[in-house]
């Protein structure tokens, strides 16, 4: 692996294991392109945590050779904004002074291009309460869909709504902007500043 990709994988180690679920597919992937061998598969699947276990792949990566890190991006086709932000740290490390037209710059950023994230995603389905549904229809989730996350999470609104704006999120990539989630929370007769209450940490 490349200097400048261990760095950047030192640099977004915390940010990289808040965000993913390296047991939903992307473990699956590297074993499957022979990054990581069935043993130390078996190894990170073992930690107690989502947490741990991310920990413990990123101590792997570094190890498995000159094609480890671009795996590690392929492997990220359900997290397309945590790829988005590890291209992103790569091009600062490598002192690219003009930013590629996929990497929003900071000016995207706050007029809404940014995807939000998991933790934002949680936070705004609580805030939402009953009118998750409406909010979700308005991004393109189909009846069906709704009817899925209303019959998985039927004790608990707030999961269904996280449900509905996970499968939202994955599906529309990097249409998924807080842009697009605010223009549907007026739609919806949610005032949007309720997106950056969540965005506060």
């Amino acid at each position: 692996m490349e200097p400048v990709h261990r760095r950047v994988l030192q640099k977004l180690r915390l940010y990289l294991c808040e965000e993913l679920l390296v047991s939903e597919g992307v473990l699956s992937f590297l074993y499957q392109e022979e990054v990581v061998t069935a043993a130390q598969a078996n190894d990170v699947l073992a930690e107690s945590s989502e947490r741990k276990r991310c920990l413990k792949l990123l101590d792997l990566l570094p190890q498995r050779g000159p094609g480890a890190f671009a795996a590690f991006l392929g492997a990220l086709d359900d997290f397309a904004w945590v790829r988005q932000r590890l291209l992103r740290e790569e091009q600062t490390l490598r002192n690219v002074r003009s930013p590629s037209p996929e990497s929003p710059t900071s000016a995207d950023a706050d007029s809404g291009v940014e995807i939000p994230s998991d933790r934002q995603l949680s936070r705004l389905a609580s805030a939402l309460g009953a009118e998750w549904e409406s909010v979700a229809t308005d991004l393109g989730v189909s009846p069906a869909a709704l009817f899925r996350c209303r019959a998985d999470h039927a004790l608990c609104c707030r999961d269904a709504a996280l449900a509905a704006l996970l499968l939202w999120r994955r599906s529309q990539g990097k249409k998924a902007t807080a842009r697009r989630l605010r223009q549907s929370l007026r739609a919806a007769g949610v005032h949007p500043s309720v997106l950056d209450d969540v965005a506060t940490p």
